[in-house]
């Protein structure tokens, strides 16, 4: 793609713009801010990239996927204010995403170790994870708010913490992993991945390009389960006291 030619892309951005400014939807400062953040950090990971790829030292693999996991942390947390030491929570489950995952494709050597697989199948695990994250952060917080009454009864006829919110987190559990099981379920019919259309715009072979794009689905799906079930079980408990009392939300010592 020429440099002209990704000038005159920038329609796609012009019509949303036009889009909220006639209809008043006030998504004009976002949309230009996002737009930009987009160009510069893709482009200085791009240069960042070429680096570590051509030097494939994996002191600089793993700077990369620390950054990765730093960023993915940094954003997802904003989601998670009400829960006590979400930051330390969310970095333990996406660096346990990524052992996970790579220690599975290096392992049985589905992958080669090398910086090319690596860096870019972490990023999409770890940025499906901070997604499915955000998802489950948002609706437990609804969940709990919902039905803080209902919690707060179950826990002063003697249940424990684990009885009181148990369908709350089961609830939050299911609703964050719908999209990515659903979204898989018409792969191929309704869209088409990106990873496989590049490989054959690339040129690549179909077959291939299919082969891998499978193998990334099955981590996406991996990735979304574990993701909701470790972040929901490391959360809840910190939702309540040692004496098995909520602990409402700024006052986490009660």
């Amino acid at each position: 793609m020429s440099f002209l030619n990704l000038t005159l892309s920038l329609i796609f951005v012009l019509i949303p713009l036009i889009l909220s400014k006639t209809l008043n939807l006030g998504l004009e400062k976002d949309t230009i801010i996002a737009v930009v953040r987009s160009i510069i950090q893709l482009l200085t990971v791009g240069y960042i990239l070429h680096f570590v790829f051509t030097s494939n030292d994996y002191l600089y693999i793993i700077l990369m996927i620390g950054l990765i996991i730093g960023a993915a942390t940094a954003n997802a947390r904003k989601k998670g204010t009400s829960i006590p030491g979400i930051t330390g929570k969310l970095i333990f489950t996406f660096l346990f995403v990524e052992l996970l995952t790579q220690g599975i494709l290096l392992g049985f050597g589905i992958t080669p170790p090398t910086a090319q697989y690596m860096i870019p199948i972490s990023g999409m695990m770890v940025g499906n994870s901070m997604v499915l994250a955000i998802l489950f952060l948002n609706r437990f917080a609804s969940e709990v708010h919902a039905y803080e009454e209902e919690i707060e009864l179950i826990l002063s006829l003697g249940g424990t913490p684990k009885q009181a919110i148990h369908r709350q987190l089961i609830t939050a559990i299911k609703a964050s992993t719908i999209p990515t099981i659903e979204s898989q379920k018409t792969m191929g019919l309704v869209q088409l991945p990106g990873m496989m259309s590049g490989q054959i715009i690339a040129g690549a072979d179909p077959i291939q390009a299919v082969q891998f794009q499978l193998l990334v689905l099955f981590l996406l799906l991996t990735t979304a389960v574990i993701t909701s079930v470790l972040l929901g079980f490391l959360s809840y408990p910190t939702l309540f006291n040692q004496r098995m009392q909520r602990v409402k939300e700024g006052n986490p010592t009660d």
